[in-house]
């Protein structure tokens, strides 16, 4: 849930600017417009929500894997199994951002009659933040359950070797006057892309982040990257097991189930060796199935009044926050000011934009 501070060398780019030029950029590669848009929508989004990590600041990983033939940039999916309420796409080696947002939008459309569907994605891409999927059914009034696994990146508790991904969870609801409900949360301690954004920012690492290639804490990005992400929870001593039982699980649901790569069998993040092929899994519930419209919401609401309403431990920085609020406060920021990108992201792009004939957009005369 946190939203990490803006950097202090950022860069300010008003949201429909980036977007326009994400897209534009992808058009370069050969991705047809309205894929270019699903993919464009959703890492400005996670930029807008202060999420760096999985915003445009990939799209220079993306662009590789285009560029090396193991990612097909005008593929679209295809139904390729299941039944009424569960059935499964073929992403065709395409974005998976594309895939997914076909996914996900089949099983908002299918709970009309069968009241919860789910939809797999298997021989897919990375497909950004898993909140974004989720949150595109809780705007329509349902519950959405977002699944990825992703490259080994974590070491299972007690190895020393990276064996299964990041594997993140999102689910989102709608809540009232809170907006939403919106967890969307790595099953490791970290994502791997926050790692990132502190070697670009020059941070060190707290202990239980990560630990280097000898298994030993890392305390620096680099030590990290060489290494392996601790499991959410940290160590065995406080918990890890948990989090990589979560990670776990979430390749059964999405590589497992869906015919997709999974574990230590996936290839490497962004690797241009071979195509990914990961696992994407999309739960959505209408609560109208069973009660009266608008009463889960109620009841949501209600419950988060409770929580947002406790006493506060001593030296507490503020009240109990709702699961989305930091990131929905940073996208109404990114609204109204701009995306600020670091120093680092902001070359990145102009470098990109230079290379592929679309350079990136001068804000200060947008």
């Amino acid at each position: 849930m946190p939203v990490y501070a803006d950097p202090t060398d950022g860069l300010a780019v008003p949201v429909p600017l980036l977007r326009t030029w994400t897209a534009g950029l992808l058009g370069t590669v050969g991705t047809p417009a309205d894929i270019a848009a699903d993919v464009a929508d959703v890492l400005v989004a996670s930029d807008r929500r202060g999420i760096a990590s999985h915003g445009t600041a990939r799209l220079p990983n993306y662009i590789a894997l285009v560029e090396a033939g193991v990612l097909d940039p005008a593929a679209r999916p295809v139904r390729d199994g299941g039944r009424t309420a569960l059935v499964r796409f073929d992403a065709r080696n395409g974005w998976g951002h594309h895939a997914s947002r076909v996914a996900v939008d089949w099983a908002i459309e299918a709970v009309a009659d069968v009241g919860a569907a789910t939809a797999v994605v298997h021989n897919s891409n990375h497909y950004g933040i898993a909140g974004w999927y989720a949150m595109r059914a809780a705007e329509r009034g349902l519950i959405g359950i977002s699944l990825s696994n992703t490259s080994p990146l974590v070491a299972p508790t007690r190895a020393r070797t990276a064996m299964i991904g990041t594997n993140p969870i999102a689910i989102a609801a709608p809540a009232g006057r809170h907006g939403s409900f919106s967890l969307d949360m790595a099953t490791s301690t970290v994502p791997r892309g926050r790692i990132e954004v502190a070697a670009r920012r020059g941070e060190a690492l707290p202990v239980g982040w990560a630990i280097d290639a000898d298994g030993r804490p890392a305390l620096t990005p680099e030590a990290a990257l060489a290494g392996a992400l601790h499991p959410l929870g940290g160590e065995e001593g406080t918990a890890g097991y948990k989090g990589y039982g979560l990670g776990l699980a979430v390749d059964m649901l999405t590589g497992v189930l869906g015919g997709a790569a999974f574990g230590p069998n996936v290839i490497g993040l962004f690797s241009t060796e071979a195509p990914s092929d990961l696992g994407q899994t999309f739960i959505v519930i209408d609560p109208v199935a069973i009660d009266e419209p608008g009463a889960f919401q109620a009841r949501l609401e209600g419950y988060l009044d409770q929580l947002v309403a406790a006493p506060l431990a001593p030296g507490a920085p503020g009240p109990v926050l709702v699961p989305g609020a930091p990131e929905a406060a940073a996208e109404s920021r990114s609204d109204d000011h701009g995306v600020v990108i670091d120093a680092v992201h902001a070359a990145g792009l102009r470098k990109l934009g230079e290379r592929l004939g679309l350079p990136f957009p001068d804000p200060t005369t947008a």
